[in-house]
């Protein structure tokens, strides 16, 4: 009985020292493997979307101009509607929108429409629209519970897109965004993008006397990666004010009123630890997306660079940033539709 208790005392002893020692919080060196592991990972199952995809496409060829010569207001209601990919034959007086593309099946609050996945992926085939691709089956739906947009001959523009996107009946995933500006160089935007795994990538930015970029992904509610670029003035001229970057819960900072580069861990000031800022050249674009890397220099005097530790996600970053930037699928997709929903209804 006495050896049983004695027994029982060292196990618990043991199972007690493994459980503090697995308590004790991670070092900064530590920290940083786990969250670009998580970074590593998030990227690699976001590469092999087909939101990822659906996102990064870029094709030359279609009618980049049609937006130019569009200077009035569309909002939800005047789309709203269940469509079909369905080519008329009739020729109405539009120059960008030569024929019917889409034909209304349903009434419904939102914008649905029901697609080729070909004339997504392949926005050509849209654009240049080949009437015996009707044959093909309608199986991407595009699902905008909001929109809006407003343009006119100075500059002024609002524009918001919220919608859901399916493809064969599976979810790709969720853009939302919005954007305004006044004279075409004040304003403000913010596009966000959820696949159906939780992961977000965001973008988001404001112009002005000072303006500010930041890209960001995140799982649910946790962020994996924010970067942060305050600035004034533009293009070669641009002096950074701030620049934050956050990998999980390790915060790099550099700003104008700090002598050095402060490093943070869970909010607490690294007095070891620490970080350098390297620009391959002075450009005004740099970012961990376009020039830019980060030498971490930990507790034990070891060093690692971010573009090393996050390597395999490095052209997948670049390319998401790139897209969110420029979003051309809402553009070239849902506003090309919009506006050819629009003009063959008025």
């Amino acid at each position: 009985m006495r050896k049983n208790i004695l027994f029982t005392i060292v196990i618990l002893a043991v199972l007690s020292w493994q459980c503090s020692k697995t308590d004790q919080p991670l070092s900064l060196k530590e920290s940083i493997e786990v969250n670009t592991a998580k970074i590593n990972t998030a990227f690699e199952k976001i590469a092999g979307s087909e939101g990822y995809q659906m996102l990064s496409i870029t094709e030359d060829g279609v009618k980049s101009d049609y937006i130019g010569g569009f200077r009035d207001s569309i909002d939800l209601d005047v789309v709203a509607g269940i469509y079909d990919f369905k080519p008329g034959t009739e020729k109405p007086r539009n120059f960008y929108f030569p024929f019917r593309l889409f034909k209304k099946t349903g009434m419904s609050e939102k914008l649905i429409v029901n697609l080729p996945e070909k004339l997504v992926f392949h926005p050509k085939h849209l654009h240049f629209c080949d009437r015996t691709d009707s044959v093909l089956k309608n199986n991407f739906v595009i699902s905008a519970t909001d929109y809006h947009f407003y343009y006119n001959w100075w500059n002024n523009s609002d524009y918001k897109l919220v919608a859901d996107f399916t493809m064969n009946s599976e979810e790709i995933g969720n853009l939302s965004m919005f954007s305004t500006w006044k004279s075409g160089t004040a304003g403000s935007y913010s596009k966000n993008f959820t696949f159906p795994e939780g992961y977000t990538v965001i973008r988001s930015g404001e112009t002005g006397d000072t303006n500010k970029i930041v890209f960001a992904l995140a799982k649910d509610k946790d962020i994996l990666l924010q970067e942060t670029l305050m600035f004034y003035g533009e293009s070669f001229k641009r002096k950074e004010k701030l620049y934050k970057l956050s990998i999980g819960n390790v915060d790099i900072i550099r700003g104008t009123g700090i002598d050095s580069i402060q490093v943070y861990l869970d909010g607490v000031l690294q007095k070891t630890a620490g970080a350098k800022i390297i620009d391959n050249y002075q450009d005004y674009n740099s970012s961990i997306c376009y020039k830019r890397d980060i030498l971490l220099t930990f507790d034990d005097g070891t060093t690692a660079k971010l573009s090393e530790l996050i390597s395999p996600a490095m052209d997948t970053l670049k390319s998401l940033s790139k897209s969110l930037e420029e979003m051309y699928f809402s553009m070239h997709i849902v506003d090309y539709i919009a506006f050819s929903i629009y003009y063959n209804n008025h």
